[in-house]
């Protein structure tokens, strides 16, 4: 919509104001020169965007740009402990998954751990892996990496300590995908209304700029003419 009111609908007031040779407030003149912009550069616009795009996603694939990605979503407020939790319930849910299987702790530690999606997670893993296999707990091990939230820490420290390391990960999963649900829910009721909101004020201010000289032209009857 915003696209459609800066490429189509702003260079149709330049022409109507400039066959009126009116005297424009500067919010008009800014937004017209926009939408001339805009309209005569559209298909360079579009063709940088596809560039930057395609950029984009080769420098998420690579190691230094996946982990800096990583950095900026796990850093985000609210998303980045959503983000943080849902990894976590996955490692959980999977490491339970291979335990049961009958797979070791320390190649069912690795196949988890590259099932990440989180670079920095995965990384914390493979460093808590390389601890277990020298011996050291398992929640030790996670918990030197800073990134394993203190619960389930304790869960996985619980569950090592009574031999029931399999189903304390499957409570650790299913704490932290309810902890997860939740969060979203509750994000999406604030990221909902945040949208319409900035839709509104961009659109309002818009249209807004263009209309001001439509009001004042008409209260002194020069759209008449």
């Amino acid at each position: 919509m915003i696209t459609y009111l800066i490429v189509y609908v702003v260079p149709k007031f330049g022409e109507l104001y400039s066959s009126l040779d009116a005297q424009l407030p500067s919010i008009t003149v800014f937004m017209l020169n926009v939408g001339q912009a805009a309209q005569k550069y559209f298909f360079a616009i579009v063709a940088v965007l596809v560039v930057l795009f395609f950029v984009f996603l080769r420098w998420k694939k690579s190691a230094s740009g996946a982990e800096r990605l990583d950095r900026i979503r796990l850093g985000l407020p609210l998303l980045g402990d959503v983000w943080r939790k849902y990894q976590i319930a996955m490692f959980s849910r999977t490491l339970s998954t291979l335990l049961a299987g009958g797979l070791p702790l320390v190649p069912s530690l690795e196949t988890a751990g590259s099932s990440m999606e989180s670079r920095l997670i995965a990384n914390a893993i493979a460093d808590a892996t390389n601890e277990v296999r020298e011996g050291q707990p398992l929640a030790q091990s996670l918990d030197k990496t800073k990134i394993f939230p203190d619960m389930a820490v304790e869960m996985i420290e619980v569950g090592e300590s009574t031999g029931a390391l399999r189903q304390m990960l499957n409570s650790v999963a299913e704490f932290f995908e309810e902890d997860v649900q939740t969060a979203l829910a509750a994000a999406m009721s604030l990221i909902e209304p945040i949208i319409l909101i900035g839709m509104a004020i961009i659109v309002g201010a818009v249209l807004i700029s263009l209309y001001m000289p439509v009001f004042s032209l008409g209260a002194s009857g020069q759209l008449s003419h």
